[in-house]
């Protein structure tokens, strides 16, 4: 990866209209789904970012014959797939591929080998590998880290009460559950985003739902076509700037408005900002729509509990929201944002702090105190983490002297047309 600095200078206004690009957790889903059909399936609008990259090529190793029709189109021939006895999948920098595939392979008859780059290699697979063991599967692995070995083979259906609430876990038991004999059931402590369970449903199997419980059979899916909408995670950068930025008034077109990943409106929302969602429509068991966001006044809150899983993603550029608040902000209960790319918590508030933020760390979140002034004039690190790499861009848009982002190119994981489109905006 070639290594890109940025430089952001303070904006006066934010004006006009842009399409969000795909979602990148409904994306991976679409092809992985795909896969398991046994039948043709083609998505359209499927993200161009490498981590939903990874996935496609993990589908080609399994045996899938994957077709690039044209932009964002792609066609799925899942025939032939899982026909060999040996699998090496490379999940590049995805945690979600590396933790739903374990599900996938490991209820099949195969062996397969998922490892990644040295980002995913430190990250933490325990959280899957536990749940998988319970239910049978064979697994080794480095500390409970990447490579994982899993030698597939017919697993047994279990009951099981996650300790977090986290949607690639509950979708990798879900995954391993929709092949094998049984009803395999997941309770979260709270409601995880819930793509998997409405994809799983559209594409004919059998699961239901019962407020923090999923329960599933083993079924057959149906080969089905899947229009992606736009990510809500990508468009919350947007929605930030737009409301922090003076004279700004954005829209931002085709956005996912999943009640599961809505977390970042609820709280934008409860802390005064101008908000209004247009054109609501259900596009393929999906809530989709366009959200118009204009310069705001904010007042502080406290984000804490069950919201937390809706908004996991967005708590960076949430951060930056609430250091023009008034008041203290308080974000609480959010320590898995420690294992992501970065500890998010840590390098968050060391590179906002460098800028002018008035942030300090706890053990499960951070405070701010709020209306900062933003100084900028310096460098700050993204710590190989794109969600921090553009929130820190979001935050340069209002500061006084220009900030320069080291290594920006990590943003290419998930968002490769994030400059573009906020350049589009100026």
């Amino acid at each position: 990866m070639t290594k890109i600095d940025v430089t952001v200078h303070k904006a006066e206004k934010l004006n006009g209209e842009i399409t969000i690009p795909s979602d990148k957790s409904i994306s991976h889903r679409s092809s992985m789904f795909a896969a398991l059909t046994g039948g043709v399936v083609e998505v359209q609008n499927y993200s161009q970012g490498a981590d939903c990259t990874s996935t496609l090529n993990i589908i080609k190793e399994l045996g899938c014959d994957v077709e690039i029709i044209g932009e964002k189109h792609v066609k799925i021939d899942s025939k032939n797939a899982f026909k060999k006895d040996v699998y090496n999948l490379d999940c590049g920098n995805s945690g979600t591929s590396m933790r739903l595939f374990s599900g996938i392979v490991a209820s099949r008859d195969i062996e397969s080998t998922l490892f990644g780059d040295q980002s995913l290699s430190k990250r933490p697979m325990k959280r899957v590998i536990l749940p998988l063991e319970l239910m049978g599967a064979k697994i080794k692995h480095n500390d409970f880290k990447a490579p994982l070995v899993i030698k597939g083979q017919e697993l047994f259906p279990i009951d099981y009460k996650s300790p977090i609430a986290s949607a690639q876990v509950k979708s990798c038991i879900l995954l391993a559950g929709l092949n094998t004999y049984g009803e395999t059931k997941v309770t979260e402590p709270f409601v995880s985003r819930d793509h998997t369970e409405r994809m799983l449903k559209y594409l004919g199997a059998d699961i239901v739902t019962e407020g923090n419980s999923i329960k599933i059979k083993k079924s057959k899916l149906e080969p089905k076509n899947i229009t992606v909408c736009g990510d809500i995670s990508s468009a919350a950068f947007f929605l930030v700037a737009g409301a922090i930025t003076p004279n700004s008034d954005i829209i931002l077109k085709n956005v996912g408005l999943n009640p599961t990943r809505t977390g970042i409106i609820d709280v934008m929302r409860k802390m005064d900002a101008d908000i209004e969602i247009l054109d609501q429509k259900i596009l393929c068991n999906e809530e989709v729509g366009d959200i118009r966001v204009k310069t705001s006044d904010l007042k502080a809150t406290t984000i804490e509990g069950a919201i937390i899983p809706r908004l996991i993603d967005e708590l960076p550029v949430i951060a930056v929201f609430a250091s023009q608040a008034e008041g203290q902000t308080v974000v609480k209960d959010a320590q898995d944002l420690r294992n992501k790319e970065s500890d998010r918590i840590k390098c968050l508030v060391n590179e906002l702090q460098k800028i002018g933020v008035n942030i300090q760390e706890t053990q499960d979140g951070f405070i701010i105190e709020g209306k900062n002034k933003l100084k900028g004039g310096c460098d700050v690190d993204c710590y190989h983490d794109h969600r921090l790499a553009m929130s820190l861009y979001v935050a340069g848009l209002i500061c006084e002297k220009p900030v320069k982002i080291n290594e920006f190119q990590w943003v290419d994981i998930s968002f490769p047309e994030f400059l573009g489109l906020m350049e589009s905006l100026k």
